[in-house]
């Protein structure tokens, strides 16, 4: 007897759904052991060192010492969402390094992941996009990193707000270059290899091996300790520009050779 053309498809959809059935098994257990996520913290950390290993950085690419940012520093390096992944296998600066990390329960694995390339997290929220309107957390979390910059530490801070106008600046992060008096450097790494996830909301890209990379640094922003709401919001828009050219910048350097 003939087999069904559609007997593979159905097989395909009876292994995908036993494979969700496991999955909503193991996951919560997952989530609540540490031991579980320290290990996924390891094994992610292994790939992106490896990933970095096999993504020379291209002509042309930002260099932190030559092209003067660390003379500036400590400084807030701004990233965008989505866009950040890989930056800690990249981080250009031998001074210590805090970020901010969401406080959401699925961000303790980023926060894991982080500290296995010698980065602290400040666990907290950049803020609405009135600066005056940071909850509670948000306000800590800014208060911990101004304290770090005082201390001489560098900080991160993803640049736009959660699930908000991706590519747009927030206010946090303004506000803290404010208390701070330290500047912003609007920051943006590019591999050649990629994989864009379209449908996600801030067009999440990962980072794939066997290719280039680059780094590329806007102009510092810096915003006075006097800065009034108007400043304030110039001061916003400058970084949101700052930040998508040095984003277009990066993925052009690792682009170019295709």
């Amino acid at each position: 007897m003939a087999r069904s053309t559609n007997e593979p498809a159905a097989r395909k959809t009876r292994a995908g759904r036993a494979a969700k059935r496991f999955w909503k098994r193991i996951r919560r257990p997952l989530a609540e052991s540490h031991i579980a996520k320290s290990v996924l913290a390891s094994l992610l950390a292994a790939a992106m060192r490896f990933i970095r290993l096999t993504n020379p950085v291209v002509a042309g690419s930002a260099n932190f010492e030559r092209g003067g940012y660390a003379a500036m520093e400590p400084g807030i390096i701004a990233l965008w969402h989505g866009q950040h992944l890989l930056m800690p296998a990249f981080y250009p600066s031998p001074r210590p390094l805090v970020a901010m990390v969401s406080r959401s329960a699925d961000a303790e694995i980023n926060a894991l992941l982080i500290e296995k390339f010698g980065i602290e997290a400040v666990r907290g929220s950049g803020g609405r996009d009135n600066a005056r309107h940071l909850d509670k957390g948000g306000a800590k979390a800014l208060i911990a990193l101004k304290k770090a910059l005082t201390g001489g530490k560098n900080v991160c801070m993803i640049a736009d707000i959660p699930h908000g106008t991706p590519r747009e600046s927030g206010m946090g992060i303004i506000l803290l270059a404010k208390l701070s008096g330290r500047p912003i450097f609007p920051a943006a790494l590019a591999t050649s290899r990629r994989k864009v996830l379209e449908r996600s909301w801030d067009k999440t890209t990962i980072n794939l091996p066997f290719g280039h990379s680059a780094l590329a640094v806007g102009e510092p922003v810096l915003v006075s300790a006097d800065a009034d709401e108007t400043e304030m919001e110039r001061k916003r828009q400058e970084l949101t520009v700052q930040l998508n050219m040095a984003t277009a910048e990066a993925y052009r350097l690792v682009d170019a050779g295709k």
